[in-house]
């Protein structure tokens, strides 16, 4: 971009402008490092005290941070996870073009934990439970633990290790997802999560719970998110018209 020397607009708001669109197009990935404010203030042709100001005004939307004796960074952007949509954590970081990638950490048919022993059928009495790290953008960012049904352990181990949940489930013969329900919390990390996460131990953290249900109204998986909060937001889109009566 040339700047534009008469405009109405600065010249610091410009530069500003230039590189909050260069951030977002994905320029200075992988590692988010900026230019140095000399290099900037040389392609722009512009004084190191206009490259400070520019620099300031995308550092105080949160757009860039500068790290003293390293440089300036791109602020890693936010990701969001739609409640309201039947979508797993995976395919909704995927979807917003984040590097996302799982690694399976466990994978073994055991008894259903008691604590699950209400949420599905009573006749069930063991489950496949698989344990996965969710990695995005190479930072480990949540631990998915998840009860499936027993019918459940014809998934193959390479399936698990790369295939989201809701497309292992869908590709059992009969099984469709008809609907989940959802709970959020926020506690402090365990230290095996921590471990995992690669957080400090009673780190915070956000707990979303998921219990799925197929056409047949059945349970077929429960799982317990422990999820980095930095980069996500949870969501959930209302339709309904606010109604007031008096």
């Amino acid at each position: 971009m040339t700047l534009v020397r008469d405009d109405v607009t600065s010249l610091y708001e410009q530069i500003a402008t230039t590189l909050q669109l260069e951030i977002e197009r994905g320029a200075y990935e992988p590692s988010g490092k900026l230019p140095s404010e000399a290099e900037l203030s040389e392609r722009f042709a512009v004084s190191r005290v206009t490259v400070r100001l520019a620099l300031g005004k995308l550092t105080d939307a949160h757009i860039v941070e500068r790290k003293q004796g390293k440089g300036t960074f791109a602020t890693k952007r936010r990701l969001q996870h739609r409640l309201d949509v039947l979508r797993g954590f995976y395919e909704s970081m995927a979807a917003q073009g984040a590097r996302a990638r799982m690694e399976l950490l466990r994978m073994e048919e055991c008894d259903l934990p008691p604590g699950l022993r209400q949420t599905f059928a009573a006749d069930v009495s063991r489950c496949l439970y698989l344990e996965r790290l969710h990695i995005v953008d190479d930072l480990p960012v949540a631990v998915a633990q998840t009860c499936m049904l027993p019918e459940a352990s014809t998934i193959a181990r390479e399936e698990a290790a790369a295939v989201p949940s809701y497309e292992l489930l869908e590709r059992l013969p009969g099984w469709r997802i008809a609907d989940a329900e959802m709970t959020i919390t926020a506690v402090s990390a365990a230290e095996d999560i921590a471990t995992c996460l690669e957080v400090a131990p009673d780190a915070p953290l956000l707990v979303l719970r998921r219990t799925s249900r197929l056409a047949d109204g059945r349970t077929c998986e429960s799982t317990v998110f422990h999820i980095r909060p930095e980069r996500f937001d949870l969501v959930v889109h209302s339709g309904l018209e606010a109604r007031f009566t008096g």
